[in-house]
């Protein structure tokens, strides 16, 4: 083989190589111990050996940390989906600034019980479901799995919404924009090994940015939004309770914990790489909250002090134009389409993890579809089946996308727990088991979102 000039082309030949090297370990692995092509797919293809050459390279601790860069920014990021954005923008535009302090406390339990299941994963090497099939059992699993589709589906509906909202907000309908769209991804989703997917949706979140400026654009009353998101003031009315549920289920939603346990899985993070990871994780949340928060802000200062009533994130868009100017729509629509693009991916993806998982089958983003029928058939099936709602015309989306960040909240106590008693569990995480004050922290947590759902249910009676 020729030697090349360049340090670029030297490089590329020494990745090759050494990808090469690993796919013939991986075949000579599978032929002696007769497992099946997809028991070492993941390693031929590339992830896992690629991973651990950068670990082993000794290079320096920003590239080891963009190693292990994807799972915190991205099951962060996409909580700020179509349904969150339609839920912190109602928050605002309904309330003002009295229940921002609903999202930084989101965005506090959110990092708590991400690190917890990215914690679990690294330690056991199982997704949620996984695990909660080998701790407890098929029947757990099945249990498991019902819940997240049951709750995950019309929060895939509500991602192509808002993109049919983005669609909108330039003339294309729906029944073009949702179908494109749901092609496209599948595509990518299909087609794509495991770094092409993440660089892909890496990129595609980048976009969410936008509600930052879009805050400042709006002229909030600084001193008012700093006030209302510490001090807590409890919500007056039914519906103010709705929209305090509502916020805590899009923030720290069901999905979002399955799917960063599952993907840091995929992505071979173990306990030696999980400092790093933790940080991936603060980054991701910390700024699901600020955007979160600057969606809520931008609507509060202009939509609530205008009187408007809004129905959808296209609603927000739209009624931002004569009180903070086009270029605030076109930001909030632009972040609108990113938001969608990123969570249509990404919970379908979710929901096909646990599918996979409560059923026994490998799921991995780095196999082809060959060896993961469940994974991709799961994938490509949830996807089809909600394109094709939102293609329907005349379909009331609006309370399947809020109504589903109610079923995440109730659904989340169930998670959490699930959460806390594996994290706990001596015999399952041995020497990685959470300290006494993780424990207590999370039991405290936990209570919390008890009292916010219990209120809810007791608003409701009232």
């Amino acid at each position: 083989m020729r030697t090349a000039k360049s340090r670029g082309g030297r490089y590329a030949l020494q990745v090759t190589s050494f990808h090469r090297r690993a796919a013939r370990g991986a075949r000579t692995r599978r032929e002696r111990s007769g497992a099946p092509p997809h028991a070492v797919a993941h390693h031929q293809r590339g992830t896992a050996f690629r991973f651990a050459d950068v670990q082993r390279s000794g290079r320096s601790a920003l590239v080891a940390f963009f190693a292990v860069l994807g799972p915190g920014l991205l099951a962060g990021l996409s909580d700020d989906d179509p349904a969150g954005i339609t839920t912190y923008s109602m928050l605002g535009a309904d309330f003002g600034y009295r229940l921002l302090w609903i999202i930084p406390a989101s965005t506090i339990l959110l990092i708590q019980f991400h690190l917890m299941a990215v914690r679990i994963g690294a330690a056991t090497g199982q997704g949620f479901v996984g695990i909660i099939r080998q701790r407890w059992g098929h029947g757990a699993g099945y249990a498991a799995v019902t819940g997240l589709l049951a709750a995950n589906f019309g929060t895939i509906c509500a991602e192509y919404a808002g993109i049919s909202a983005a669609g909108g907000l330039i003339g294309i309908p729906s029944w073009i924009s949702a179908p494109l769209a749901g092609i496209l991804i599948s595509l990518v989703v299909v087609l794509g090994s495991f770094h092409r997917v993440e660089r892909v949706l890496l990129v595609i979140s980048s976009t969410l940015t936008l509600y930052i400026v879009d805050g400042f654009l709006a002229g909030p009353d600084w001193s008012a939004v700093m006030h209302s998101s510490v001090i807590p003031r409890m919500p007056e009315t039914p519906a103010g309770w709705v929209a305090v549920a509502a916020t805590l289920g899009t923030t720290l939603a069901p999905w979002g914990l399955a799917f960063i346990q599952s993907y840091a899985v995929d992505k071979k993070i173990t306990m030696d790489k999980l400092r790093l990871a933790r940080i991936d994780v603060i980054i991701g949340s910390v700024l699901t909250g600020v955007i979160g928060l600057a969606i809520a802000v931008a609507c509060a200062a202009t939509l609530n002090a205008a009187g408007v009533h809004i129905e959808n994130a296209g609603d927000a868009a739209l009624a931002l134009r004569p009180l903070a100017g086009r270029f605030a729509t076109v930001l909030f629509g632009a972040g609108l389409l990113g938001a969608s693009l990123l969570a249509a991916a990404i919970v379908p993806i979710a929901t096909a993890y646990s599918i996979a998982e409560g059923v026994g089958e490998p799921a991995s983003l780095d196999l082809d579809s060959h060896h993961f029928q469940w994974f991709y058939a799961a994938f490509i099936g949830l996807t089809v089946a909600a394109v094709s709602i939102v293609s329907l015309p005349d379909l009331p989306l609006i309370p399947l996308i809020y109504s589903s960040q109610v079923v995440n909240a109730v659904v989340l106590p169930l998670h959490v727990v699930a959460l806390q008693l594996l994290s706990s569990d001596r015999a399952l995480m041995g020497a990685s088991r959470s300290t006494r004050w993780v424990r207590a922290g999370g039991w405290i947590s936990i209570t919390l979102i008890l009292a916010c759902i219990g209120a809810l249910g007791w608003s409701w009676l009232r």
